[in-house]
Parts: C-alpha cells; sequence; structure tokens
C-alpha cells in the first residue's frame, strides 16, 4: 500500500510522490493504528486492488494445491484470492489489527500468526511451495535475515514472488521535491512519510534500495531471479478509472520479482 498523495501522483503522471516527515518522530508503521482504514482504502483502490494485487496473482500462476505464506498478509485480500484460486495459505504480520481483520474476512479457523519478517518464523523448514512478500521488504533497513528466513521455510526449488517499491520511480520521486542531496538513487536511505486515509494519519517509515543491492540480496540469501516484471494495469482498471488510464495507461511504481529457492 502507499499514501493517497503517492498513488495519487502515480496513477496522474506514472511516479510516486510523498512529502517527507522530517525530525525524530515516534511510533512508525502502526497499522493497529489505522487498520480498518487502511483496509478500506487497500480493497478498491487503482494501485494496491487493481495493479500490485493482480500482478502477484497472474506471478504465482495456477496455484491449486500448493501451500503459499503470505508473509505481512494484512487484513488478508491476497491470502483470499490465494485460497479461492485453491492454494492451502498461510498468514502472517507484525500488526494484531490487521489479523484481526483478516479473521473476520477469512474466517476463524485461518492459519494466521503475529510474527515480524525479519525475525524467526514460527515454521518449520522446507513447509512450503511458494512465499508471497506483497509490499512488505521496502520497510526493513537488512532484507537479510528476512530473506534467510523465507528461504529456509520454502522447500527446494520453492518461490518467493515479491512486490517492492520501484526504486527508479523512488528516486525520480526524490528528485522531484528536490531531495536528490540526500536520497542518492545508489544509496540505501530512509524516509518517513504521513499517510492519511479515513480521516486518520499514520507515519510510515520506508527503505529505498537501489536495484543492484536488491539483487544482491536475493542472491546472496539462495534466490535465483527468474522474473523481474514491470506490469501493466489489470484490464478492468480502464473501466473503472478510465480518466488515469486514458492519460497514463503504464507507470512506473512497484517492481515484482519471482525467485526460486536454489
Amino acid at each position: 500500500m502507499i499514501s493517497k498523495e503517492r498513488q495519487e501522483h502515480a496513477s496522474s503522471t506514472g511516479l510516486t510522490s510523498s512529502s517527507a516527515v522530517t525530525g525524530d518522530r515516534p511510533q512508525v508503521n502502526d497499522y493497529n493504528s489505522f487498520a480498518e482504514a487502511y483496509t478500506a482504502e487497500n480493497e478498491s483502490n487503482l494501485i494496491n486492488a487493481y495493479y500490485e494485487r493482480p500482478a502477484m496473482l497472474a506471478l504465482a500462476g495456477d496455484v491449486a494445491g500448493r501451500r503459499i505464506l503470505d508473509a505481512g498478509c494484512g487484513s488478508g485480500p491476497l491470502f483470499a484470492a490465494l485460497r479461492d484460486r485453491g492454494a492451502i495459505v498461510s498468514g502472517f504480520d507484525a500488526s494484531a489489527g490487521m489479523l484481526e481483520l483478516a479473521r473476520r474476512r477469512l474466517g476463524d479457523g485461518t492459519d494466521l500468526q503475529v510474527a515480524d519478517l525479519g525475525s524467526p518464523l514460527p515454521y518449520a523448514d522446507d513447509t512450503f511451495d511458494d512465499v508471497v512478500a506483497s509490499l512488505v521488504l521496502h520497510y526493513l533497513e537488512d532484507w537479510g535475515p528476512a530473506l534467510a528466513e523465507l528461504r529456509r521455510v520454502l522447500k527446494p526449488g520453492g518461490r518467493l514472488i515479491a512486490s517492492v517499491d520501484h526504486p527508479f520511480a523512488i528516486n525520480l520521486m526524490h528528485r522531484q521535491a528536490g531531495r536528490e542531496a540526500d536520497y542518492n538513487y545508489f544509496d540505501t536511505t530512509n524516509w518517513t512519510e504521513e499517510w492519511t486515509m479515513g480521516g486518520q494519519t499514520a507515519l510510515m517509515s520506508i527503505w529505498h534500495r537501489p536495484l543492484h543491492a536488491m539483487i544482491a540480496a536475493f542472491t546472496g540469501a539462495g534466490f535465483r531471479i527468474t522474473v523481474i516484471s514491470e506490469p501493466e494495469p489489470d484490464p478492468a482498471a480502464r473501466e473503472l478509472f478510465p480518466e488515469v488510464i486514458a492519460a497514463t495507461p503504464r507507470f512506473l511504481c512497484f517492481l515484482f520479482f519471482v525467485l526460486q529457492a536454489d
């Protein structure tokens, strides 16, 4: 998910944009504080519902009978879509508030656990055929521990399907805002932005890393890159968001990977 301001800018110009929040501010990435507003926004907007999520499902392909871990599952929209396609899905998230909404959506018997990406995960080695990591890695400064854990729980030959902020779009966002001196594309850098949705505001801390650093992290964790994707929006977006899609039928926003556990 991205902020409304960034979403509108991505829709109209092909880029993402935000106003960086300066100074030391407590309680960042607190999804519990706006779980319901976030979920409502995520359900039907262009960037999540008709761009990112369809792209993840297309990359997953035929998942019937496959055991899939939804890493950072939030309120469960991707989990539900994979399960509807016949997958056997488990999920975890750091936010208890988001998981409560996921249980409402998915049912009390669903395998959902509170866990932090980057910490030891409550799953045995070689458990899953696939892991989906939808817009979660860019919250982490160091991808190493998270990727090592995801590699551990994947079966040999299993897939990690991941989406992240597109590094070129993030760099251009900073340059447009006049922050290029502080946010060099080739550096791994952090900024905090303010999201407002449903009348609620939250501070989100996000990490940019250049493409070569992403690739080094993936291969260093024992993954082989099989797909890098910059997809078009779902065809339904043309009818639901006609003016936006007519102006920018393709735009930079997220970058998608399919990685195989060697």
